[in-house]
C-alpha cells in the first residue's frame, strides 16, 4: 500500500511514539477493506509500540478506531485515510501514542475542561484541502478530553450517507446527530461555538492589552509579511486575523510563488504562520474587524473594534483583510449555499459523482474548475456571461477536448432552482436572444472572481469604485498612519507573491511613519 519512501519517512515519525495502543479494524470482503488492511499491516510493521486487532464490530466498513490502553480515547476513520488525510493519519498516529501537540497550553488546557457529550462526525475528500484542519482539530480533541468523540467519513465511500443526510459540501461537520458546521475549522473555532464562554474571556483579554506599534489586520500572505517586516524593527507588533493564511487556505496547486516550484495553499498558510511565530509577534485568531476609528489627532492612536466585542488600539495600521469569492447574487443562491452551491471544486468535487452540474465563470478558474470537475461527474456545463471564453489557450484546448462538457457564452446566470432540500437546476439568460433557458443538474460550482473584504471600512478610508482600498506607491491610504497591503487594495494583479511584497512594503512605510511621528 505504501511505497518504500513513504514506508522510511512514517517509520521516522513512529519513532516518537511512546505510549503503546492498538488499531481495531472494521473489515469485510470488498477491495477497499483490502486496501485498508494493507495500509494497516503496513503501518504496524513499521514499529513494535502499535498492534492490529481485525475484529472491530463498527458498522461503517472499511474502518478502524485507535485505542490506548488505560485512556477513554474514542477516535476513528472510517474510510482510507491517503490523499490529503495521510497527514491527519500520521498526526493521529502520534497523539494516540503520547506524542504532544503544537496546540498554544492555553488551548489545550481549554479543550481538557470541556464538559458535556460531544459526539463529532466529519464527511471529508480525499481531494479536500480544507478537510484536514477539521479532521486533526477534532482528531486532536478527542485524544485530550474523553468527553468529545470523533469519526472521519469519506463521503466518496459511504455514498449512503451522504445521500441520506443530503451532504453536497465537505468538511461537513455533525455533532450529537445534527449539522454543525461546514467548511475549514481549527481547534480555536470549534472551541468557540461549544464553549459558550470563550468569546468574551478573550474579548476581555484583548481589551486589556496595549497599544500596539503596528496592528495587522488579516492573517494572509500580505499580513503576514509586514507583521514580520515590523517585528524585526523591534517594535510593539500585533496581528489580527479572522482565519490566519485567508484565501490562500482556499487554494490547491501553487505553482508561481518565487523559489517554491510547487506546493499547496494550506502548507504555505501554515508556513507563513510559523515563521510569523518565529518573532515577538502577538497573533490573535477569530478576529473579525468591524470598526475603524481614527486617531483624533497627529500621533494620537488609531482604535479596531471587532465582532467578538474587542477592541486594539496602535500607533498604526496594516489593513490585509484580503479578498472572498465573488456571488452571483441571483436568487436561490445563498439558500441552497451548501447544499449544491459550492465554491470549491476540488473539496466538494468527489461528492457529485455520477452527477450533472455547472460551472459559473469563464476565466482561468472556471475553465480550470471545469477541466477537473469533468473526470468525476457525468457531466459539465460552463456558462461564462461573456461572448468567449476568457481562459488560457491552452486551457480552452483542453476544455473543448473532453466530451462530456458543454460551453454556454454570452449567458446571464438568472436563477438557481432548487425542491427545498437541494439544488434541481438554474435558468440562464441567453443574451443575444434575451430567452430564458432552464439547465437541470444537481450542483453549480460559482468561479466568477474575487471582491474585497472592505465593507467594514465605508465612510473611514477612501475606497475605489470596486471597493478596493486606494494605496499610494509607499501602501499608505488617504488616513495618516494607516497603511494597506494584498488583494483588498488598488494594488493590480492580485498574486501571492506580490501581497508579500506590498505587506513588507507596508510595513515599512508604517515603521518610518512612526520615526517621523514621534
Amino acid at each position: 500500500m505504501l511505497d518504500a519512501n513513504l514506508k522510511t519517512q512514517l517509520k521516522a515519525y513512529l519513532e516518537k511514539v511512546t505510549q503503546p495502543f492498538e488499531i481495531v479494524a472494521s473489515l469485510d470482503d470488498s477491495d477497499k477493506s483490502k486496501e485498508l488492511r494493507d495500509l494497516l499491516h503496513d503501518i504496524v510493521g513499521l514499529t513494535d509500540k502499535i498492534t492490529l486487532r481485525e475484529d472491530g464490530g463498527d458498522a461503517r466498513t472499511p474502518s478502524f478506531s485507535l485505542e490506548r490502553p488505560g485512556a477513554d480515547i474514542s477516535l476513528c476513520f472510517a474510510g482510507i485515510p491517503m490523499g490529503h488525510e495521510f497527514t491527519s493519519l500520521v498526526l493521529a498516529l502520534l497523539q494516540v501514542g503520547g506524542h504532544p501537540s503544537k496546540l498554544e497550553a492555553d488551548v489545550i488546557e481549554q479543550v481538557k475542561g470541556i464538559q458535556g457529550e460531544f459526539n463529532f462526525e466529519t464527511y471529508f475528500s480525499l481531494s479536500c484541502q480544507n478537510c484536514p484542519d477539521v479532521v486533526q482539530a477534532l482528531n486532536l480533541m478527542a485524544v485530550l478530553n474523553p468527553n468529545i468523540r470523533h469519526v472521519a467519513i469519506d463521503g466518496a465511500l459511504f455514498q449512503d450517507e451522504v445521500e441520506q443526510r443530503q451532504i453536497m459540501s465537505v468538511p461537513s461537520i455533525y455533532l450529537n446527530g445534527e449539522l454543525f458546521s461546514q467548511g475549514r475549522m481549527g481547534v480555536e473555532e470549534i472551541l468557540a461555538k461549544i464553549d459558550t464562554g470563550a468569546s468574551a474571556r478573550d474579548a476581555e483579554k484583548l481589551n486589556a492589552k496595549d497599544a500596539f506599534d503596528v496592528l495587522v489586520i488579516g492573517g494572509g500572505p500580505a499580513g503576514a509579511s509586514a507583521a514580520i517586516y515590523a517585528a524585526r524593527k523591534g517594535i510593539r507588533t500585533g496581528v489580527a486575523a479572522e482565519r490566519f493564511g485567508g484565501q490562500v487556505l482556499d487554494t490547491m496547486a501553487i505553482e508561481n510563488f518565487i523559489s517554491v516550484q510547487e506546493t499547496e495553499g494550506p502548507k504555505l498558510a501554515r508556513a507563513l504562520e510559523e515563521h510569523v511565530k518565529q518573532y515577538d509577534v502577538d497573533i490573535m485568531n477569530l478576529q473579525r474587524a468591524s470598526q475603524l476609528i481614527p486617531a483624533k489627532a497627529e500621533g494620537g492612536l488609531h482604535e479596531v473594534k471587532f465582532e467578538s466585542g474587542a477592541s486594539l488600539k496602535a500607533k498604526t495600521v496594516i489593513l490585509s483583510t484580503g479578498a472572498r469569492w465573488r456571488e452571483m447574487n441571483v436568487p436561490g443562491e445563498q439558500e441552497y449555499r451548501g447544499r449544491g452551491v459550492a465554491y470549491c471544486p476540488h473539496c466538494d468535487g468527489p461528492l457529485f459523482k455520477g452527477k450533472r452540474v455547472a460551472v459559473i465563470g469563464g476565466g482561468n478558474s472556471g475553465v480550470e474548475a471545469a477541466i477537473d470537475l469533468a473526470g468525476i461527474v457525468a457531466h459539465v456545463t460552463l456558462i461564462e456571461f461573456d461572448s468567449q471564453l476568457r481562459a488560457d489557450a491552452v486551457l480552452q484546448k483542453k476544455l473543448r477536448s473532453l466530451s462530456n462538457v458543454d460551453i454556454v457564452t454570452s449567458a446571464l446566470t438568472s436563477e438557481v432552482k432548487g425542491d427545498g432540500q437541494k439544488v434541481t437546476g438554474l435558468t440562464y439568460k441567453d443574451r443575444n436572444s434575451d430567452e430564458f433557458k432552464a439547465l437541470e443538474l444537481e450542483g453549480i460550482f460559482v468561479q466568477i472572481g474575487l471582491l474585497p473584504n472592505s465593507d467594514w471600512l465605508k465612510g473611514t478610508v477612501e475606497l475605489s469604485q470596486r471597493g478596493e482600498i486606494i494605496v499610494d506607491a509607499r501602501g499608505e491610504t488617504s488616513l495618516p498612519g494607516v497603511f494597506a497591503a494584498g488583494d483588498v487594495t488598488t494594488v493590480p494583479y492580485k498574486q501571492i507573491v506580490i501581497a508579500v511584497g506590498e505587506g513588507a512594503k507596508a510595513s515599512l512605510s508604517a515603521f518610518d511613519h512612526l520615526i517621523r511621528n514621534s
